[in-house]
């Protein structure tokens, strides 16, 4: 063997071996890289703040129904043939808009007889009158007797009483003839006719349609024995009935626009059910608020400190509301709650939250973000929106 080609190439030697240990830990780097695995990935960032701490009205809220203030039954006040009807169902009228004509004709000769008759018995009283005048000449002279003059007196007397029945026969008779024509006593609604035109009716028997005063309306409640006591105490009972404020929406409505006032208090409760009878009054100008509709009713039963948080903070699960806080721990947890009324933007939260918690206000919709999970929170401000 020539060992002198050996001897000859020593830089080849180094070269190899050096390529012999660059193998080797590149082998044991991807080893190692292989058994590590991935890195993981960064936790899921949320904003977070204390829950806002305020005082807020506590509204007490009742279901109830809408009541006409005013409620007509139109019903002729004479007899007679329906000559002629001036409305259509469920027309909006004013009070003294004609509604119905009777036939006035038979009402007129009345009134035009008795005319007459009070024509003739003013000329009956100014001649009786007349003649006691030149009876009071001729007794001075003796021409005629005392006797004859008191009964010259008696006689006019008598005359000036059938004047003042005539005139009163007058009077009815043109009252009559004026109730043929039925006008709205009331501002309101009107309902379908109840009779067609030729029609006889008689006078107090025959209902023609109904009018319901519209604008104000009333809304009927009824409030347990505990909520009128305290109201009471608070000076909103029957001392102040008008004063207290109170707010009513319809079935289909979320907010509460329509603003009236506490007007009344039964003067006594109800000893079956326990409540007592209370009314608000609002106005109607839109005249949508219809009698007999339900509705809800809301009343200022006096001020509590509360806690607030936004909608956005609020989750459900199947049984619950429930807001998500953060624990010292950076772990999510899910606390039920009961829940309140918007006040400036904010729901109010009436149990189940403590003001030390941190809530979870912003990445609520990061799937990740769920009860037990480790978040990376940033603290963050709950704020009131509007009024």
């Amino acid at each position: 063997m020539d060992w002198t080609r050996f001897r000859a190439s020593p830089r080849i030697a180094w070269i190899g071996l050096g390529l012999f240990f660059v193998a080797v830990a590149a082998f044991r780097i991807g080893a190692s890289a292989q058994g590590e695995g991935p890195p993981a990935p960064p936790l899921p960032s949320v904003t977070v703040a204390h829950p806002l701490s305020e005082t807020v009205p506590h509204w007490d809220e009742f279901t109830g129904r809408f009541v006409a203030v005013q409620r007509v039954e139109v019903r002729p006040r004479v007899s007679g043939a329906i000559d002629r009807i001036h409305f259509t169902d469920g027309q909006i009228v004013k009070a003294g808009d004609p509604l119905f004509t009777i036939d006035p004709r038979p009402y007129q000769i009345a009134v035009d007889s008795a005319r007459a008759d009070v024509a003739r018995m003013q000329s009956q009283t100014a001649m009786l009158s007349k003649d006691v005048v030149r009876g009071e000449t001729l007794v001075g002279g003796g021409a005629i007797t005392r006797r004859d003059l008191d009964q010259r007196r008696g006689g006019s007397d008598s005359a000036r009483a059938q004047l003042m029945a005539a005139e009163a026969a007058l009077r009815s008779a043109e009252l009559n003839l004026e109730w043929t024509q039925l006008r709205a006593p009331i501002a309101g609604r009107v309902s379908d006719r109840r009779i067609d035109v030729g029609n006889l009716v008689q006078a107090g028997a025959t209902p023609l349609t109904t009018i319901v005063s519209i604008d104000p309306i009333y809304f009927e409640f009824d409030v347990s024995e505990s909520d009128f006591l305290h109201y009471a105490r608070a000076g909103a009972g029957h001392q102040k009935t008008g004063q207290t404020p109170a707010w009513v929406r319809l079935a289909d409505e979320t907010d509460w626009k329509r603003k009236g006032t506490v007007d009344f208090f039964d003067n006594a409760l109800n000893v079956h059910s326990g409540t007592i009878r209370a009314r608000a009054v609002l106005p109607n100008k839109d005249m949508l608020l219809t009698p007999g509709a339900f509705g809800r009713v809301r009343v200022n039963g006096g001020d509590a400190a509360a806690l607030l948080v936004p909608d956005a903070a609020i989750a459900s699960d199947q049984t619950s509301k429930v807001v998500m806080v953060v624990t010292p721990e950076h772990k999510v947890a899910a606390k039920p709650v009961t829940l309140g009324p918007l006040h400036k933007g904010l729901r109010v939260v009436l149990s189940g939250l403590d003001p030390t918690d941190l809530v979870i206000t912003a990445g609520l919709a990061n799937p990740m973000v769920r009860p037990g999970a480790l978040v990376a929170p940033t603290d963050g401000v709950i704020a009131p929106l509007a009024n």
